[in-house]
């Protein structure tokens, strides 16, 4: 089963982490974006090599989970990091508001729906984790959940465990969970906000919902703490990455990707004595 080694960006696994001292900006000399840019390339390669023996092999799955306040480059990110996956083997699925459907059921069903098979690669942009970030923030959407009543304050800690369990859950059964919070300042958010603004290519990304959001900006901080210390582990790690500069950003996701293929033992299948017989057999039929 995998397990996350060290890495300045890991969200520990003692529920010690503090959202502000969580850089939002790395600590790399980040002023030579085409070098960065360059270093991405490498990875994507790198990832693209280890994705098609993952898809060979057939064995392993991966999801790797985004989660960030808005503007903070999820779409970006993960547009830049999988060019270099074959797309017969990703699935990409983003989670807006519930669907009846999916009110229906409990909160983790609509995501169990879209995870990876076996040799693919999963990406989900948001998740069930908005269950303990949005809703916590704004706690009247219980409301529309037909939940049994009465709603206790332990809501949330409910929750939070029943993710690491469904995640444990994962690991055990032979998919990679790898989560990415992308820790953009405020500041920067309200410079990304102005861009979508001004510039008519992007003025279709711009929400004013999005505006009002930024008014529980110190809510949602808090919420990240306590979600991200309550479900980061070493079979489903969450790492918070600096998201002021998206170019490292980019490159930085890409690596700790390629980081969990180094730990499994995914390769191309080597062929048996009869299999290998039988291409030998084909390959003189089709040399005649």
């Amino acid at each position: 089963m995998f397990q996350a080694d060290f890495h300045p960006y890991l969200v520990p696994f003692d529920g010690g982490f503090k959202v502000a001292e969580a850089p939002t900006m790395p600590d790399e000399d980040v002023s030579d974006s085409k070098a960065w840019k360059k270093k991405l390339e490498d990875e994507k390669k790198r990832l693209g090599r280890w994705q098609h023996k993952l898809y060979a092999d057939d064995r392993y799955a991966v999801l790797v989970v985004f989660q960030a306040m808005d503007a903070a480059g999820k779409d970006s990110t993960i547009r830049h990091v999988l060019t270099g996956i074959n797309p017969a083997g990703v699935r990409v699925t983003s989670f807006k508001r519930p669907s009846t459907t999916e009110l229906n059921h409990d909160f983790l069903w609509r995501g169990v729906l879209a995870l990876p098979e076996r040799g693919e690669v999963g990406v989900f942009n948001r998740s069930y984790y908005e269950e303990v970030l949005v809703v916590r923030v704004h706690p009247g959407i219980l409301e529309s959940q037909r939940l049994p009543q009465p709603i206790g304050e332990n809501i949330w800690a409910n929750r939070c465990r029943s993710i690491v369990d469904h995640e444990r859950h994962l690991a055990e059964q032979g998919t990679v969970v790898l989560k990415f919070w992308l820790n953009v300042s405020k500041e920067e958010q309200r410079q990304r906000f102005l861009k979508r603004i001004e510039r008519p290519n992007k003025r279709w990304k711009f929400n004013a919902g999005d505006v009002d959001e930024r008014e529980h900006w110190d809510a949602y901080m808090s919420a990240y703490e306590s979600c991200l210390n309550a479900t980061s582990r070493p079979w489903a790690p969450w790492y918070a990455i600096p998201a002021d500069d998206k170019p490292f950003t980019r490159w930085q996701v890409a690596e700790l990707i390629n980081r969990a293929f180094e730990q499994l033992d995914v390769d191309f299948p080597i062929l048996g004595p009869e299999a290998t017989a039988g291409l030998l057999e084909s390959k003189a039929r089709l040399s005649k």
